[in-house]
């Protein structure tokens, strides 16, 4: 019963979206979000902490204030994303401007596909959308919704522009085919994991559990990996960011896995430094010590199995 009436919440949510202008809908998902920051003490509490140990040399007020935003921008990220789904494709593409595209182009003309990283950071279900009108369908790995409902409603608006949705069972070998067939595949590299294929590497000065299937897959496709942002831009437009592709890794192993893994998310550290403001703090991404042993010969064998 919960999850029908969350999904007829969206359903409302969105029949009201599609009428609203742009102002009223940023700033809707913006109140939703500060309300969630002043009731929702346990992810309020965690996005403090994590802003504490990343940044101590700014103020509590200073690390509240930025703590606010955070549940603004997710908000506002909510509520962007409906609206954008009742859109047309011509009025999407209207919506963003690109910086950067070219290096995707270059990066698929050496005919191995390509791997676009990034992390809970801006607006990034909006720029998978618009990249497929760009420059061409992607896979997206991603993690189901507990909410059936919910999810469904999400896979479809993913889908919407010819993008596939890839979900963990037999992900490998699904998101060799999209290489093998010169396409992309999207994946996320900034949550905490405790799976075989955990490596530990500098997150903000910090130890944090990260997956290597991205080097993993780098290495046996040969496809550039491509680090994507996107950021907003005053009047309801965002700026989608390509950056340079991440040197790959020479061999399989572990200090050449991590080495590689670093330099991702020393990528992502970097625009989080930059717009600290459009990220995921409320996720508990750094965790006790040990929990990111590394165990690459089973995260190999596991790839190898699923291929």
């Amino acid at each position: 019963m919960r999850h029908r009436l969350e999904y007829f919440a969206l359903v409302v949510v969105k029949a009201i979206v599609r009428v609203a202008p742009w102002p009223l809908v940023g700033g809707s998902g913006r109140l939703l979000g500060l309300l969630v920051y002043v009731f929702d003490f346990r992810h309020r509490r965690v996005t403090l902490d994590n802003l504490a140990h990343a940044f101590p040399w700014r103020g509590p007020r200073d690390r509240r204030a930025i703590a606010r935003r955070v549940f603004e921008h997710f908000g506002r990220l909510l509520f962007d994303l409906v609206k954008f789904s009742t859109l047309s494709h011509g009025q999407m593409l209207r919506r963003v401007e690109f910086d950067g595209d070219e290096r995707v182009r270059q990066a698929q003309a050496l005919g191995k596909g390509y791997l676009l990283v990034t992390g809970h950071f801006g607006f990034w279900e909006l720029h998978g959308l618009v990249h497929a009108l760009r420059i061409g369908p992607i896979g997206v790995l991603a993690r189901p919704l507990d909410n059936p409902y919910l999810n469904g409603a999400l896979e479809r608006v993913r889908q919407s522009t010819g993008n596939v949705v890839i979900y963990r069972r037999g992900a490998i070998r699904r998101v060799m085919r999209q290489l093998q067939a010169n396409l992309g595949v999207a994946l996320l590299i900034d949550q905490h994991i405790h799976t075989a294929d955990a490596v530990p590497v500098e997150f903000f000065d910090r130890p944090a559990a990260t997956t290597s299937s991205l080097a993993v897959l780098a290495l046996r496709a040969g496809a550039p990996v491509v680090p994507v942002f996107s950021v907003p831009l005053p009047g309801g437009r965002y700026r989608l960011v390509y950056e340079h592709p991440v040197d790959p890794p020479k061999n399989d192993t572990s200090e050449e896995i991590r080495a590689f893994t670093q330099r991702c998310n020393d990528v992502l550290e970097m625009y989080v430094r930059r717009y600290p403001e459009l990220w995921l703090w409320m996720h508990r991404r750094w965790r006790e010590p040990g929990a990111a042993a590394v165990a690459m010969p089973e995260a190999r064998a596991d790839a190898e199995n699923d291929g």
